[in-house]
């Protein structure tokens, strides 16, 4: 698997090369890492995205004897693995807020989802507003805690989803309204 300079190694070389020697996928590791990161980072913040891009890759190299390069390429593999491990951390995310949605009032859970939790509405409000932000979908609950705790800009947000600013503005209306009633319909019930 040795290449003259500039002479770039094709992903099929690449499989080859790990499948005889396992210390190889390295290179894959090398080509790619950039690429993934950049993706998970986008979709999710840039700890977790450490974390589900390294995980990416560990999944991978466990399953390399498995990929088949008549299918595809190794990119496309290894962001299939990438966007499932980004759902499972949202579903993880959506069942955190339910929790959360089940709370006493005067239960403080500490974490980044408290704080803006508390940020946005008054203690009393909190399981309500964990309730309407599990219900929202994932593209909504994305760009409003990226304007709400991130405080980015419409044009930032777009940038790190990779999504145009008028959707960034219809998500975060969407997502408002949605909150606003699942709220005022939660409190009229008290």
């Amino acid at each position: 698997m040795t290449a003259d300079v500039g002479e770039r190694v094709t992903d099929a070389e690449l499989v080859a090369g790990y499948r005889r020697n396992p210390e190889l996928f390295t290179a894959v590791h090398d080509r790619y890492f950039r690429d993934i990161y950049l993706y998970v980072a986008g979709r999710l913040d840039i700890q977790v995205a450490e974390d589900i891009t390294a995980e990416t890759f560990l999944l991978a190299f466990d399953r390399r004897d498995r990929f088949d390069p008549e299918r595809g390429g190794l990119r496309p593999w290894l962001f299939g693995f990438a966007t499932n491990l980004v759902a499972r951390h949202r579903r993880k995310e959506a069942r955190h807020y339910r929790a959360l949605a089940q709370l006493p009032p005067e239960s403080a859970v500490e974490g980044h989802e408290n704080r803006v939790v508390t940020s946005v509405a008054a203690q009393r409000m909190q399981p309500h507003l964990a309730k309407a932000l599990a219900a929202l979908t994932s593209g909504e609950r994305d760009v409003l805690l990226l304007v709400a705790l991130a405080q980015l800009s419409y044009d930032e947000v777009a940038q790190a989803l990779g999504i145009s600013t008028g959707t960034v503005g219809s998500r975060l209306s969407r997502a408002r309204a949605k909150i606003h009633a699942l709220i005022d319909k939660e409190t009229v019930h008290e």
